[in-house]
């Protein structure tokens, strides 16, 4: 998995939001029975938070945290488009 000193760069990611934004959102609400090799039986919105820690609460936050990246990159590109010119 993950070491410990590169855990914030994960949260960091937009690929990470994403990935659990979309796994959560498709799947995170089943519970069905499966079968987890040397587990048993479990739901599988029990598999999400007790393997990967995804909880279908978080969904506001993940979609939150989506807008966030959206203006952050707007802005940092208008900055680029307004400051920056190569052609001097």
């Amino acid at each position: 998995l993950i070491p410990i000193w590169w855990r914030w760069y994960y949260w960091l990611s937009p690929v990470a939001w994403t990935l659990y934004g979309l796994i959560t959102s498709q799947v995170g609400d089943l519970v069905s029975p499966i079968a987890v090799p040397g587990q048993g039986t479990t739901t599988v919105k029990q598999f999400l938070n007790d393997s990967l820690g995804y909880k279908e609460s978080f969904l506001g936050a993940v979609a939150g945290v989506h807008v966030a990246f959206v203006v952050l990159f707007l802005g940092i590109f208008a900055f680029a488009i307004r400051h920056l010119n190569f052609q001097k």
